[in-house]
């Protein structure tokens, strides 16, 4: 169930927005070891957003998971997503935040229950 939100001041269109929720999904299921098919990817462009005092473009990730991540994995998630970010966007890694949380299974929700 790890689940990505990006955001981000830059503007997305659809072809882009596809490349990066590919790109992404993919990335994050070969990190953590999960089946693609568990994982989750949202993007959400032209949010207002500034970062050090600038509008330059940036962007702001949280990363969801029930295990699977940590201080080995986070670094290698955070430079994939950063990648992926700065290739399709051009939003450099420098600007470019993301959150990673760690879940227990009984407060994440699924087909009308939890895990």
């Amino acid at each position: 169930m790890p689940t990505l939100n990006l955001r981000t001041n830059v503007p997305v269109d659809a072809v882009v927005a596809a490349d990066i929720l590919k790109d992404c999904s993919k990335a994050v299921a070969r990190i953590i070891g999960k089946p693609e098919s568990y994982v989750m990817v949202s993007i959400n462009g032209s949010v207002p957003m500034s970062f050090a005092g600038s509008e330059e473009p940036a962007a702001y990730g949280e990363l969801v998971s029930i295990g699977g991540i940590g201080p080995g994995v986070n670094g290698k998630l955070s430079a994939a997503v950063a990648e992926v970010l700065e290739t399709k966007l051009s939003v450099s890694r420098s600007r470019f935040y993301i959150k990673f949380d760690d879940v227990q299974r009984s407060n994440f929700g699924f087909n009308g229950s939890t895990f």
